[in-house]
């Protein structure tokens, strides 16, 4: 498959929505309040290691007593006087975007598809909590917004069960991939979300999951860098030094290692992350994300490396 980078050495979000929408979308990230079974009791009270109150929803719009249309604008006022067109991304980002009754799912989705200026919405839940109903839901919203994507993101992080074990993931590689597989087979785009830099890992290990991802060939992966923030339990365990974290030329150098083993169709939706300022203790270098990206693309440049040259399967 062809597909235009535009200049980039990897397949970003930004170049896939310009060959299909031909202009840049932004994203709006919103907190729909749905709580997590790792959080609620059904699994556990704790969260993943990793994960602050905010549920991984930090830097999202407040979507409590609001309707979306005055969510979109609060996140609109974010960008400031920076340019950003007229068509954006809904992400239902905080916690786990599935994990509520089913009206209020439609409810939700439905106030974000309608929304003039959205273009289609971007799901963050877990593979655990994809019961039939809101499959059936995501069915019916696909039927009724032909025009408007919806895009499901499922946390992966690993594919090592220990890892999997220690983060407090919840749930096994098998329920990964049978909610994967389920997607797949209704036509609904996965974003799969895997962190680099986890303890315990060799980079041998973090791509092993990559080459995990490839062979499941994914519409998206996101690659997310590691952040230790406070009130987590991995602060913890950082402060105790269990373990490290990667340097930026480190981290570096592994994502690029990760981009080569993905196939070259495969959207990569992020390559780095963004961590609280406030919340953040490491690694502190992430707060220029500017200087990652431009960094990460030079080291691509410099050495003439891209996406999908180590890629054990291309479909």
């Amino acid at each position: 498959m062809d597909v235009n980078w535009h200049g980039k050495p990897y397949y970003s979000l930004d170049s896939y929505c310009k060959n299909i929408f031909h202009h840049k979308c932004y994203k709006i990230a919103l907190n729909a309040h749905m709580s997590c079974p790792n959080r609620d009791g059904t699994l556990d009270t704790r969260g993943c290691v990793f994960c602050s109150a905010g549920g991984s929803g930090d830097f999202a719009v407040d979507t409590r007593g609001k309707d979306i249309a005055t969510q979109i604008a609060e996140g609109l006022s974010l960008f400031g006087d920076k340019n950003v067109g007229d068509s954006f991304i809904a992400y239902f980002q905080a916690y786990t975007n599935t994990y509520a009754p089913v009206e209020y799912l439609r409810k939700v989705y439905r106030e974000a598809l309608v929304h003039p200026q959205v273009c289609g919405i971007s799901i963050a839940t877990r593979p655990d909590c994809l019961p039939d109903e809101v499959l059936s839901l995501l069915i019916s919203l696909k039927k009724d917004f032909p025009h408007k994507f919806i895009w499901v993101e499922l946390g992966l992080q690993t594919i090592h069960e220990a890892t999997a074990s220690y983060i407090r993931r919840g749930y096994t590689l098998s329920v990964f991939e049978a909610a994967f597989l389920q997607l797949k087979a209704l036509d609904i785009p996965v974003i799969a979300h895997m962190i680099l830099g986890l303890p315990r890992e060799t980079n041998s290990m973090i791509l092993q999951t990559a080459d995990y991802l490839n062979t499941l060939h994914p519409f998206g992966v996101k690659l997310q860098l590691l952040h230790i923030l406070k009130g987590t339990d991995l602060a913890d365990d950082y402060t105790h030094q269990l373990f490290r974290l990667p340097t930026l030329e480190e981290y570096l150098e592994l994502t690029v290692q990760c981009l080569e083993h993905l196939a070259p169709d495969i959207v990569i939706h992020r390559v780095t992350g963004d961590g609280p300022k406030d919340l953040l203790i490491e690694p502190r270098w992430s707060l220029n994300k500017r200087n990652v990206l431009n960094s990460l693309h030079r080291l691509m440049r410099n050495e003439n490396r891209q996406q999908g040259s180590h890629a054990s399967i291309l479909k």
